[in-house]
């Protein structure tokens, strides 16, 4: 059975490494899609994994269609290839509603499969993928105008990939906070913020109700004079054996139920790090389409129901 993993746009290299470290062999590339016939992976850098694939003959541009509506009615197409041939095949599958996601909302439910032509005869499609957004990409709705930098773009994807935020009342800590853009997600929500940076936060995010910013280091942070917190939030520039570290030491002291941090890499891709923190139990570590050369770690208290990764 063909396994697909459908490559973050630039970040190609990183998924070939992460597969060849795990045992997988790429059989053949399509654009950014690796066809492998290995065993299914947890890749990180994967956009979007394809499983299950099958090959199905394209006679005519309706016949194609039919046989993937036959399957099922959702799908979403990625064409590095023969664009307008399958093109005119996506026209006659039902419309997917591809709005822009307004914060906060869960990512979709409904399945959504993926296909794409291999050859002007040949499609290979996929019903069952890693991600309920069309070749893993979410468009959200942006606020040009509160946060005071993009970084809110990577916490509210997580969030809705989560399908969980902070409620009204629960407590935060945010780390590495400055300029504040995480801070002012979680003050929205009307959660309460400890926001922990030695760099003030912007005047308007400081102003906001319910937060409360503390001029210290992350690391040199004693978790008892913060207390329990329902989430811990961090966007700390630091290299990811030194985040692990922090993320450990702060799951001993049993006073954080969940985490959301960005594993940021400086030079080359630390695998071995990432893979140390997908191992944690109940974790999660993937690419969000808002991330660049880093990968965030989810690591949620008790049932969320089915990531979406």
């Amino acid at each position: 059975m063909i396994t697909a993993y459908l490559a973050v746009d630039g970040l190609e290299s990183q998924l070939r490494e992460e597969l060849a470290r795990g045992g997988v062999e790429i059989q053949a590339e399509h654009g950014r899609l690796f066809l492998t016939e290995s065993p299914p992976l947890r890749a990180a850098w994967a956009a979007n994994i394809w499983h299950d694939c099958i090959e199905l003959p394209v006679a005519s541009i309706g016949t194609a269609a039919k046989s993937l509506r036959d399957i099922q009615r959702n799908w979403a197409m990625y064409a590095p290839l023969h664009h307008r041939r399958a093109a005119l095949i996506q026209e006659k599958l039902p419309h997917v509603s591809a709005k822009p996601v307004i914060f906060p909302a869960a990512a979709p439910t409904a399945p959504l499969g993926s296909w794409t032509l291999l050859a002007p005869d040949r499609l290979l499609a996929a019903a069952c993928c890693s991600s309920p957004f069309a070749n893993g990409e979410v468009e959200l709705v942006e606020d040009k105008v509160g946060p005071p930098s993009r970084a809110y773009m990577k916490l509210w994807e997580a969030l809705v990939r989560l399908r969980r935020w902070p409620q009204p009342g629960e407590r935060c800590l945010d780390l590495g906070a400055c300029p504040g853009g995480w801070t002012w997600v979680l003050a929205r929500l009307g959660a309460s913020v400890v926001a922990v940076d030695k760099a003030p936060l912007d005047p308007k995010v400081a102003a906001m109700p319910g937060v409360e910013w503390r001029g210290e280091s992350a690391f040199g942070l004693d978790p008892a004079s913060v207390g329990p917190v329902d989430w811990l939030f961090s966007d700390v520039i630091c290299y990811p054996a030194r985040l692990l570290r922090l993320v450990e030491r702060w799951r001993a002291t049993g006073l954080v139920r969940n985490f959301v941090c960005t594993i940021k890499f400086q030079g080359e891709t630390d695998h071995e790090t990432a893979q140390a923190f997908a191992s944690l139990p109940g974790a999660t570590v993937l690419h969000l389409h808002n991330n660049k050369h880093e990968l965030t770690f989810l690591l949620p208290f008790g049932p969320t129901g089915q990531l979406s990764g």
